[in-house]
C-alpha cells in the first residue's frame, strides 16, 4: 500500500530526473529540454545518445567520476547533466573537473589536429550559491570562457550553465518562452494535479503523462518511494544543518563563531546520513576527509 498522494513524481528526486530525461524510451523529453535551453544559436539537437555515465578512467580518481547524465547529439557534441539536490563543498571544482573527460575522450591517435566538439555542462540546483544569494532575480548563469578586459568569449566550445531553481519565481501568465515553461513544469511538477493550460504541448503532455505516479509499476513505485524518502532525509539534514550553523553564528557574534556554525552544520550533516550512505558518497555530498568521517561513524557506534 503506497503512501503517495501527489498525482506526478518529484523531479528532484533520483528515481524522477532519471525516468524523465534518463531513459531511452523518454530522451525525446531530455532533447526538447536541451532545445529550449541552448537555442537555436547552438544548433537543433536532432537525436541524443546516452553513454556511459561512468568513467574508466587510468586512476581511481578518474573512475570515481560519475555523471548523472552522460550523452552526445549527432554532432558529437557531450552533453553532462547534472542534478544537485543540496549545497556541496567544492561543486564548481567538480563540474570543471567532470569537463575534462568528454575533452579528453575525444583524443585520436596517430596524426590529429587536436580539433574537438563542444561540451556542456548543465546544473540543475535544488540551492543557491552563496554568492548568487543577492541576485534575488537571476536564476540561469551561463559561463564561458572570456577576456577579462573586453568580456569578449576566446572559446565557445566549453560551457557550463547553471539554473539555480529556487530563484525561478515566474508564474503562469509569464512564462514567455520554451524554457519558462521547462523550468516551471520541473519545479512544480510534484505539485500539480493536472498539466496546466499554458504547457498544453505535445512534449509537455507526454512530460506529464511519463510523470505520473498512476502509470508506475508497483517495483518502479517501490523505486520511486525509496528515492523520495532519500531526498527528504537529505533536505532535511542539510536544512537542520544549516538552521544550526545559523544559530551558532549568531551566537558568537563574531567571524570565528560562524565558522564553527557552518563546521559544524556540515559536520551535523555527515552525522545523520551515516545511517543511509557510504564514507565515500558522505565525504562526497559533505566535503569532509575521510579520516573525519570515519571518526564520526566510530563515535556514533559507542
Amino acid at each position: 500500500m503506497t503512501y503517495l498522494t501527489d498525482r506526478y513524481v518529484n523531479f528532484f528526486t533520483d528515481y524522477g530526473f532519471k525516468r524523465l530525461f534518463g531513459e531511452e524510451p523518454h530522451k525525446d523529453l531530455l532533447r526538447a529540454f536541451l532545445n529550449a535551453l541552448l537555442g537555436d544559436e547552438q544548433g537543433e539537437i536532432v537525436d541524443l545518445t546516452y553513454l556511459k555515465d561512468e568513467q574508466l578512467g587510468r586512476t581511481a580518481v578518474d573512475r570515481k567520476a560519475i555523471f548523472d547524465l552522460y550523452c552526445e547529439n549527432e554532432r558529437g557534441e557531450k552533453f553532462i547533466v547534472e542534478l544537485q539536490k543540496a549545497k556541496q563543498n567544492f561543486f564548481k571544482d567538480r563540474s570543471v573537473f567532470y569537463a575534462t573527460f568528454p575533452i579528453q575522450q575525444q583524443a585520436r591517435r596517430g596524426d590529429w589536429d587536436f580539433r574537438l566538439q563542444a561540451v556542456y555542462t548543465i546544473g540543475i540546483l535544488d540551492f543557491v550559491f552563496a554568492e548568487d544569494q543577492q541576485d534575488t532575480d537571476k536564476y540561469r548563469y551561463d559561463i564561458q570562457l572570456q577576456d577579462i578586459e573586453t568580456h569578449r568569449v576566446f572559446y565557445d566550445k566549453l560551457t557550463f550553465i547553471y539554473l539555480e531553481m529556487p530563484k525561478f519565481n515566474k508564474p503562469l501568465d509569464h512564462l514567455d518562452t520554451p524554457i519558462d515553461k521547462w523550468l516551471y513544469a520541473i519545479k512544480y511538477l510534484d505539485r500539480l494535479d493536472r498539466v496546466p493550460d499554458v504547457l498544453r504541448e505535445q512534449v509537455f503532455e507526454r512530460f506529464f503523462e511519463v510523470a505520473e505516479i498512476a502509470n508506475f509499476t508497483r517495483e518502479e513505485l517501490q523505486s520511486y518511494e525509496d528515492s523520495l524518502k532519500y531526498y527528504r532525509d537529505l533536505k532535511n539534514s542539510f536544512d537542520t544543518a544549516r538552521a544550526e550553523g545559523r544559530a551558532e553564528g549568531r551566537k558568537e557574534g563574531r567571524e570565528e563563531g560562524r565558522a564553527e556554525g557552518r563546521e559544524e552544520g556540515v559536520l551535523s550533516v555527515a552525522r545523520n546520513l551515516l545511517d543511509v550512505l557510504d564514507d565515500d558518497t558522505i565525504a562526497q555530498k559533505t566535503g569532509l576527509d575521510a579520516h573525519t568521517i570515519a571518526t564520526l561513524r566510530k563515535a556514533s557506534q559507542t
